[in-house]
Formats: structure tokens, sequence, C-alpha cells
């Protein structure tokens, strides 16, 4: 059993700036997990706050980015920033043994960092595909990269996990 997983985090459609920067990269990862035999992994953001006008459930805002390879149904949502807060998720991870996670998607600054800071703190080999990582503010990218590092993660770009 391979214990691994990409995560693809919050790549919606009300993520407008900057995924396309990282969509071909993305995707690629996509491939490359697929040819690791590891499990892939959409996580969806749902916003449950009143008036809200993104991620709202239902929506084709909320939905996953048409130009993202799918390529398995294991797709959870979430209502909170960090991933592990999806029941189903947690469960997921736990039923297959996933002990490494490799973490893609967005926004650095949001969902990716509390998943990240959450899933390094429960025990989790957490590696951070930096160039499959985009934000809103692209300036806050280093000071994230940091961070996760200064958390126990690892952040390399995705050449480096592909071995070239």
């Amino acid at each position: 059993m391979n214990h691994k997983a990409l995560i693809v985090i919050d790549i919606q459609n009300d993520i407008t700036k900057h995924y396309r920067d990282i969509i071909d990269r993305l995707n690629a990862a996509i491939e490359w997990a697929v040819e690791s035999g590891m499990e892939i992994v959409y996580i969806q953001h749902n916003n449950l706050s009143s008036g809200t006008r993104t991620f709202k459930s239902g929506t084709k805002g909320a939905e996953l980015v048409p130009e993202l390879k799918i390529v398995s149904d294991h797709i959870f949502v979430k209502t909170k920033a960090n991933a592990l807060t999806s029941e189903a998720f947690s469960e997921f991870i736990r039923s297959k043994d996933i002990r490494e996670l490799y973490i893609t998607g967005a926004d650095a600054t949001a969902c990716v960092k509390s998943t990240c800071f959450n899933m390094a703190k429960s025990g989790y080999a957490v590696h951070v595909i930096s160039d499959c990582v985009t934000s809103y503010d692209l300036k806050k990218l280093p000071e994230m990269f940091a961070y996760y590092t200064d958390k126990g993660c690892e952040v390399k770009n995705l050449a480096f996990y592909m071995g070239k």
C-alpha cells in the first residue's frame, strides 16, 4: 500500500485570481501522483455565511474549475479553512492509512495554510508542492512557504518531487 495522497485544495470557479498561473503544473502533479500510485483527493470549500457571494453551495462558483483534471471521485466538501474539519475527508485518509500528503491549491494564506498546519500538527508527513500553490496575494508566497517549513512541512517544487 502506498500510504500517500495528493490533495488539491479549493481550485474552484470562485478562485479566479491566479489559479490559471498554476493549472498546467497542477495537472502535471495530478498525472505524476496517478503514475506514482497515490490517492488523488479534491477539496471544495463551501461558504455557509449568510449573505456570502463566493463558494456558495450549489453555485457555479463552488464547482471545481473546468481546466482541472478530475481523475477520482474523492471530492470532499469543507466549510472551514482546515480540510481536516471535513469528517468525510478525515475518515477517508484514516481508512486508506494515508500518512504522507502532497498539498496543492489555493489559498496559500488561508485554506492551504490552515490545512498544512493542522496536518503537520496531527503527525502527517506534509509536502507542499510550491509551484502548485497560489494565493490572492502572490507577494505573500515566500512568507507562507517559510511558515510551512517552520511548522514541519517540506516545501519543494514539482520537478523535485518528480525527480527531475
